[in-house]
């Protein structure tokens, strides 16, 4: 699977992120936030390594159901899923690294 760079035009079901299988990151976000635009460089890199986790960029704001589930309160928030349930999350990643272990937590086949 491969990293994406834009944003879900429609939003998932909670019920559907539940039901995924495997490894998974959300990111919630827009595309006109600073912080969100900031670290993408440094999550594209860390996701290099990790071409089997299910990477979902998610389009956030009040009244979106799904990062309300997730109580999401800062962007980007990385919510990190194995078989549909959250392992560990990150709220404004500052670094690579830090991005990098989190992935390697849910997807520790990788390199």
């Amino acid at each position: 699977m491969a990293a994406t760079n834009t944003y879900c035009s429609t939003e998932p079901d909670r019920s559907e992120i539940d039901a995924l299988t495997g490894p998974t990151m959300l990111e919630f976000g827009t595309p006109w936030c600073g912080y969100c635009r900031a670290a993408q460089p440094a999550i594209m890199s860390a996701l290099q390594a990790h071409d089997t986790v299910r990477h979902l960029k998610i389009e956030d704001g009040s009244r979106r159901p799904l990062g309300r589930s997730f109580t999401i309160k800062l962007w980007p928030t990385l919510v990190f899923l194995r078989d549909g349930q959250e392992v560990l999350r990150l709220v404004r990643p500052g670094d690579e690294q830090a991005i990098a272990r989190a992935l390697s937590q849910i997807d520790p086949g990788s390199t």
